[in-house]
């Protein structure tokens, strides 16, 4: 199948999914925004606020953001916009503009400190106080220096529950059992979501963790720049989700 036409699927089957029924879930760096030199860097293309907007409309409000990035990182991106949203993981999560308890606590800020202090030149560390990520797409190829940076903060403090995450280019530190799919299950259990068919769109192994449970919630999932089994399709590139996004609305291409 080429390129057109592996888009054209995943457009096709995305804009067919009946917005009375089901949830829409994004993820958002590498799915709905192209990933940029930096966390901080990422352009958000005119338009996808609005086809956002409308389409949280046309669900009675169960469209939801899944990210990595902290509650208020999404916000300021989004803005005017004031979407449901999982942050961090699902360390954060907000419901029509009511926070849910999540009870995860923030990392030690001595540790995060510890962490900064010792980044490997060519890193980029994002402090998000619930994990704490470095990214290495400058230097690709210094993985496992990284880690065992890391690794070696880590031993000064042995009672600290914690894990790594790997991701694109970037290794993420924070507590176990917080991950995307058990956020996803529990906005499940909350009105406007809830009864609704999840639909999931994400690019990274951090989606993983909600891939791995839709089956079980009956879901439809959509992968981005890379194919994994039982998806019902993948989309090239976040501007083919973007395409897919203004076509559900009724407009134009979401930029």
């Amino acid at each position: 199948m080429t390129t057109t036409a592996i888009a054209g699927d995943a457009i096709a089957k995305f804009t067919a999914l009946d917005l009375t029924s089901v949830a829409l879930l994004f993820d958002v760096d590498g799915t709905l925004i192209d990933i940029g030199p930096t966390p901080h860097d990422v352009d958000v293309p005119e338009g996808l606020q609005s086809a956002l907007g409308i389409l949280a409309g046309k669900t009675g409000g169960a469209l939801a953001l899944v990210s990595g990035r902290p509650i208020a990182d999404l916000d300021r991106l989004f803005a005017p916009l004031t979407l449901s949203v999982v942050g961090g993981h699902g360390a954060e999560m907000r419901i029509r503009g009511r926070r849910l308890a999540t009870g995860a606590r923030p990392l030690p800020l001595a540790l995060r400190r510890l962490i900064a202090e010792d980044a490997l030149p060519g890193t980029l560390v994002e402090d998000k106080d619930y994990s704490l990520a470095v990214h290495f797409r400058a230097v690709p190829n210094e993985q496992g220096e990284v880690r065992r940076r890391i690794a070696a903060a880590l031993t000064n403090f042995p009672d600290e529950k914690v894990e790594l995450l790997r991701g694109k280019d970037v290794i993420e530190l924070k507590r176990p059992g917080v991950d995307k799919g058990r956020a996803v299950r529990t906005l499940l259990d909350h009105a406007p979501f809830k009864g609704r068919r999840p639909a999931f769109v994400g690019d990274d192994v951090t989606d993983n963790a909600v891939f791995e449970i839709l089956p079980q919630l009956g879901g439809i999932g959509f992968s981005v720049g890379r194919r994994i089994d039982g998806l019902a399709a993948m989309f090239e590139t976040p501007s083919d989700v973007r395409t897919a996004l203004g076509r559900l609305a009724g407009g134009a291409r979401a930029a």
